[in-house]
């Protein structure tokens, strides 16, 4: 049985769950996610994790880099990551790490980049809302064809702050408060 050591953090938008193995960081999810459970009983059950309150080295860094990423200071992480999953879900998971930092890329266009068609759109959509580590895996840069902001498993409130942090530090450079990015 492999171990999954679990912990909670807060940050500017929620409290986040960190859960990492001894190789690197398998899930970053905002606490209050409705897939929370389901994510936890597949990476129990499909992957064979038993999962225990504790921490790694990982997740000491990842707090540190998610800390950093709200300061406006790290665009790029570099936490190692575990990412259990179908061929299918890593091809995705991996063009939207290639979706950079302050930008947005439709499903079509997320479809594309992961070697299918753009018909692909549904099942890449599927296949982003099964991404486990948020943030550091943007699936929050996903956007409708039209320019619309579309489901986030996090909140659209949550993939509204994450875009407009990232837009402001990539046009404007570090905002002076993070008040004005994340109203009350």
């Amino acid at each position: 049985m492999k171990k999954l050591y679990s912990s909670v953090f807060q940050t500017p938008l929620g409290l986040m769950i960190a859960m990492a193995e001894d190789n690197g960081l398998v899930l970053l999810e905002f606490y209050d996610r409705p897939a929370l459970p389901t994510e936890e009983h597949e990476l129990q059950k499909r992957y064979g994790y038993t999962i225990l309150p504790g921490r790694t080295p990982h997740h000491d860094a990842i707090e540190r880099e998610i800390a950093e990423y709200f300061a406006c200071t790290l665009q790029e992480f570099t936490v190692p990551l575990i990412t259990p999953g179908t061929s299918f879900q890593l091809r995705v998971w991996n063009a939207l790490r290639q979706v950079p930092y302050g930008t947005t890329a439709s499903y079509g266009e997320l479809a594309i980049a992961a070697g299918t068609t753009m018909g692909a759109s549904r099942a890449v959509g599927a296949a982003n809302g099964q991404n486990r580590l948020a943030v550091v895996i943007p699936c929050h840069r996903v956007i409708g064809a039209d320019g619309s902001l579309t489901g986030y498993g996090g909140g659209k409130h949550r993939k509204e702050a994450l875009l407009r942090l990232e837009r402001a530090t990539r046009f404007d450079g570090p905002p002076a408060e993070q008040a004005l990015l994340f109203p009350e």
